[in-house]
């Protein structure tokens, strides 16, 4: 999605006391997560708030919303207004979400964990892995979905590309960064 700057945002706010220009700094950061379905990152939040310091930004929204059935959530590079856990039964009861399951066959699953335990990886790596041809389509499915996307190639020439995992990974695992998985061999 391209971002668009808008040069009629004032970002400074300078018609404002000190007080109302943070206030509505963070009005703006939650507005902005609150229409997103993706982790925002501090970069596409500095759009709107111009040279604010958006963690602190971020800090305060974060106090602000705690008696609130949402908060703030670090997800990866990025943040999230997430529901709280303790609302999760009330929302499935009373809204018709679909089916949020992602239905990943065992070997997608099996692939996806591997590449986010031994990221970045090449189709060369999860071979040797699974001990078999891991094929375009399968990771194509899981690229489709947005939850890997390709890595850092290798410095030589011809190297292959490498795959990684994104944010929206970590969004849909409930991670906020890669190191929040479980060791390697743990939970069976």
């Amino acid at each position: 999605m391209a971002r668009r700057s808008d040069p009629d945002l004032d970002r400074h706010l300078d018609d404002l006391p000190p007080e109302l220009r943070w206030r509505e700094w963070m009005r703006r950061i939650e507005a902005v997560l609150f229409a997103s379905a993706t982790p925002v990152s501090r970069e596409d939040l500095a759009r709107v708030v111009g040279d604010v310091p958006v963690d602190l930004l971020i800090a305060d929204l974060a106090v602000e919303l705690a008696d609130r059935p949402y908060d703030v959530a670090r997800i990866g590079s990025g943040w999230m207004l997430r529901t709280r856990p303790a609302y999760a039964s009330a929302i499935r009861t009373a809204a018709d979400l679909g089916e949020a399951r992602l239905d990943l066959s065992e070997m997608e699953t099996a692939v996806l964990a591997a590449i986010a335990w031994h990221q970045p990886i090449s189709r060369d790596g999860l071979r040797e892995i699974f001990a078999q041809e891991i094929s375009r389509d399968l990771l194509g499915r899981l690229s489709a979905r947005g939850l890997i996307t390709t890595g850092p190639r290798e410095p030589r020439r011809g190297a292959p590309h490498s795959f990684v995992t994104t944010d929206l990974f970590l969004a849909t695992y409930d991670l906020q960064s890669l190191a929040d998985l479980p060791e390697l061999g743990e939970g069976g």
